[in-house]
Formats: structure tokens, C-alpha cells, sequence
């Protein structure tokens, strides 16, 4: 993470030497001109740091540092001292300053004590971020295959984490593009910095670009104070661009040359700001048809895909599916706090068998439905989405599904009159293929109501009504 720092010394001499030291350690900064108020300054602008003469410090102290850190970036404060007072130097630890600092030191003990003082907030500026997304670690180890190509696409994830090199992840929905960027950061030498991930598909053009790269304040409508971006939040860590090829063509212009460069701009800024970023990009479409479509640059491939880590489809790795509901089996049954403990014969074969058009997304959807139906200790048929009972949702090759209902299907409605059995399997239809599509799009409700030819309005009163939610479709966790 790019650390900030904002000055308000009164020395002009010290401030620049303060500068100075702090630029030697990395950290971008800028200062409060003289007559400037300091707290209407941080009501607009992002920071990590403050550094104030005592002078600054208005009395009582206890007022303005706790105002300091109610400010939505929670800066730390550094008091500069030009002599030492054991009792004001108390007082201002107890209102809670960072660290009070004596301004009569060496250039190199100063640099010494302010590069200290810069790596601690660092260190916790990325255990917030760590602590805001709640995610688990992520091991290589841990993808769980007893396919081939999946045991080669590991080693080679294995081989490039270590470097810094662009990577482009290809695979269709749900196959896990996200939890092998996670991965592969985790075992590479910036695991204790940042991963940050942005879906560039799910954000309109204008916010996209805002959190790419940020904005000033002013730079636009709405835009009341500074805001660093998703690069300054991955400094010296990853960013991972999820669906890259929904990205729009500027915004690509704009990224490559930050890949080139190593620098960004914030919207509405002049200042170049250098950056430190893994770029990890994935995407489900074909980029070598969006290239020749002249919607996506082909420079920008060539630099992104210096590695392409291909993750096969789970239809095609039918041998992981067992070992998947397992573990997954396993997962479920702690959090829900489910005695159900194994699959019976029947339903394993219906899941082996069964295409996965949504891939793991949507087999961890149907193992954590199971645990929550099965009323004994094992999951059976009738604990599984219909679809996946049937085969009647299994894709071909060639992406097209097979009829449906199926024979088998029909056959458990036929003691009921045709009307009542109608809507029942109506009823059916619609749950699972809003589950089918909702799995496929990540829980996107804006592209599953495009597909489905819905309003999205009318989308979200039908999944209300269905008990779906679309955070229950996101990426695997």
C-alpha cells in the first residue's frame, strides 16, 4: 500500500528536510500551506500520516488529535518536538498521538525513527484491508484435483509465483480464476502486502476509472474530497483485474501505460505517482476474438499475458468432482452445524455425472443446499437441485443443454392432477434456471436480468420470492 503523509510544520526548513526524509522512505507527501486550515484539509484529502508541529496541536490536545483520527482514513498523527518536556510529551501520547518526535535529530537517526514509524503503518494499514475482506489464505496446495492438467497448471502457478510477472488467467465462470490470483500471491514475496481485486465488468466506465487510479477532489460531480485508487491501495502488492476484457478501450490505454511507466495518475491530477504493482488479469472470453474485434488492444494482451495459467472446466475433470463435494461436504456441515457426514451412492453418481455449466461456483452452491436439506447424516438425491438429479441441465460439448424435464423427472408429479403438477414443475424451472444463470454471472443480477430478458426490478422480486441472494453466487471463498 502507497503510504501518504500531509505536513503542517512551521518551519519551512524543517518541513523540507522532514519531506525530504519521508520521499527517502517511499512515502508520497504533501503539505498545508501557510493560513490553510488543517482540519478542513483532511476533510478532503486521503492520508496515512500527519505530521504537525506542536505549535499545530490546538489546546486542548485531547481535542484535536481524537478529531484527526475520526477522519474516514483514520490518519496517524507524528508530533514534532523542538525540545523535550516529559510532561507535554505524555499528554500528547495520551490523546493519543503515533509517536512524538524530537526534531533536533541527525538526519540519519531522524530517517531512522520516521522509516520506523512509516513501516508500522504500513503493516497495519494492510491488516485493515486484510481484516475488511475477510479472506482466508490461500495455498496452491490446496486446490484440490486428481486431474492431469490440473496437477501441470498447478506447478506452473507454483514455478511463476515467485516472479514479478504479469499473468492472465483464463477460464469460464466459476472455475476459480480469483482463488488462484489469491493463491499465487500468498506464495509469492509480496504475500504480506495488498491483494486487491476489482471485477472491471461490474462497475460502470466512470467509477471504473476512479478506482483504478483515483481522484482529486473536484475532478468530478460528487467528488467532495481526494480518493487513492485500487494501484496506491496495492503498492508493493497485487492487483488482480477480474474480466478484464469487459474493460473499456481508454481505460486500457490508461493501464498500459501504468504497466509500462510503473506511474498513474489520479482523475483530476497532474502529479504522476509512482507505483510497485503485480497485475494478475483474468477473464471467460476469448481475448484472441476480442483482439480481432478491436475491443481489446493487442499490445495491452502481450503485456498482461507474459504467463497464461488456463483453468480447465469442471466437466472436463469429472475424477475432482468427488473429492470437491467432500471437501465442501465437510466446510458446510461446521458452518451450518449439519451432522451430515457423507453423499449415498446415488447422489455422488448424479453430481459426477452431472456437466457443471456454473464449474466449482456452482457445485459449492448445490453441496451447501444439500446440508441444509438433508434431514439425516447423508445427502441423497433428493437433497440436490433438480437439474443435477435429472441430467436434465447437462451441456453438451458444444454448450447446448439437453431436454428437460426428463422421464425420471416427470415421474415423481405423476399422483398429482396435471394443473397442480404443471406448476410445481414451472416453479422448478424458474428457481433453476435463475440459479443456473445467477452461478454464471457470479450473481451479476444487471447481466442476469439482460439474459433472462427481465427488468431487474422484476429479477430481484422473483429471487426474493425464490430465497436467492446474490452474494451467494460470488467468487469461491
Amino acid at each position: 500500500m502507497l503510504i501518504r503523509a500531509l505536513l503542517a510544520v512551521d518551519s519551512t526548513s524543517q518541513r523540507e528536510r522532514i519531506e525530504r526524509l519521508l520521499r527517502q522512505a517511499g512515502v508520497v507527501v504533501t503539505h498545508v500551506p501557510a493560513g490553510e486550515a488543517l482540519l478542513d484539509r483532511l476533510a478532503r484529502e486521503s492520508c496515512d500520516l500527519v505530521v504537525l508541529s506542536r505549535s499545530a496541536v490546538v489546546e486542548p490536545a485531547g481535542h484535536t488529535l481524537p478529531a484527526i483520527h475520526e477522519l474516514a482514513d483514520r490518519p496517524e498523527v507524528i508530533v514534532l518536538i523542538d525540545q523535550e518536556d516529559p510532561e507535554d510529551r505524555a499528554a500528547l501520547q495520551a490523546a493519543g498521538s503515533f509517536a512524538v518526535v524530537y526534531a533536533g535529530l541527525s538526519d540519519s537517526a531522524l530517517r531512522k525513527t520516521l522509516s520506523k514509524l512509516v513501516q508500522r503503518r504500513h503493516e497495519s494499514a494492510v491488516d485493515r484491508l486484510a481484516a475488511e475482506e475477510r479472506q482466508p489464505s490461500f495455498r496452491l496446495a490446496e486446490f484440490v484435483s486428481a486431474s492431469p492438467a490440473m496437477h501441470r497448471l498447478v506447478d506452473l502457478a507454483r514455478r511463476v509465483a515467485s516472479s514479478d510477472s504479469s499473468l492472465l488467467i483464463v477460464g469460464e465462470t466459476g472455475v476459480g480464476k480469483e482463488w488462484l490470483a489469491r493463491a499465487v500471491h500468498t506464495e509469492g514475496p509480496r504475500s504480506t502486502s495488498p491483494f486487491i481485486a476489482i471485477n472491471c465488468g461490474a462497475v460502470t466506465e466512470t467509477l471504473l476509472e476512479s478506482e483504478l487510479f483515483g481522484h482529486e477532489k473536484g475532478a468530478f460531480t460528487g467528488a467532495f474530497r481526494s480518493r487513492r485508487g485500487y494501484f496506491e491501495l496495492a503498492h508493493h502488492g497485487t492487483l488482480f483485474l477480474d474480466e478484464i476484457a469487459e474493460m473499456p478501450a481508454h481505460l486500457q490505454t490508461r493501464l498500459l501505460r501504468a504497466l509500462q511507466d510503473r506511474t498513474i495518475q489520479r482523475v483530476g491530477g497532474e502529479t504522476p505517482i509512482e507505483v510497485d504493482v503485480r497485475i494478475i488479469a483474468a477473464t471467460n472470453r476469448d481475448l484472441e476474438e476480442a483482439m480481432a474485434e478491436k475491443s481489446f488492444r493487442r499490445d495491452l494482451y502481450y503485456r498482461l499475458a507474459v504467463v497464461t495459467l488456463q483453468i480447465p472446466p469442471l466437466r472436463e475433470r469429472r475424477e475432482d468432482v468427488p473429492e470437491l463435494c467432500e471437501r465442501y461436504l465437510s466446510r458446510f456441515r461446521r458452518q451450518l452445524g449439519r451432522r451430515v457426514s457423507r453423499f449415498d451412492a446415488s447422489a455422488m453418481a448424479a453430481l459426477t455425472a452431472y456437466d457443471w455449466p456454473g464449474n466449482v461456483r456452482e457445485l459449492i452452491n448445490a453441496v451447501e443446499r444439500a446440508v441444509l436439506l438433508a434431514t439425516g447424516d447423508t445427502v441423497t438425491c433428493d437433497d440436490l437441485p433438480a437439474g443435477i438429479v435429472s441430467g436434465g441441465s447437462v451441456r453438451s460439448g458444444d454448450g447446448h443443454t439437453g431436454a428437460w424435464p426428463s422421464p425420471n423427472f416427470v415421474s415423481a408429479y405423476l399422483d398429482r392432477p396435471l394443473a397442480a403438477a404443471k406448476e410445481q414443475v414451472l416453479s422448478v424451472l424458474e428457481r433453476e434456471y435463475l440459479v443456473g444463470l445467477l452461478t454464471q454471472t457470479g450473481g451479476n443480477v444487471g447481466q442476469t436480468a439482460r439474459r433472462a430478458g427481465l427488468d431487474p426490478r422484476t429479477l430481484y422480486g422473483k429471487m426474493r420470492a425464490l430465497g436467492l441472494k446474490k452474494e451467494d453466487f460470488r467468487a469461491p471463498r
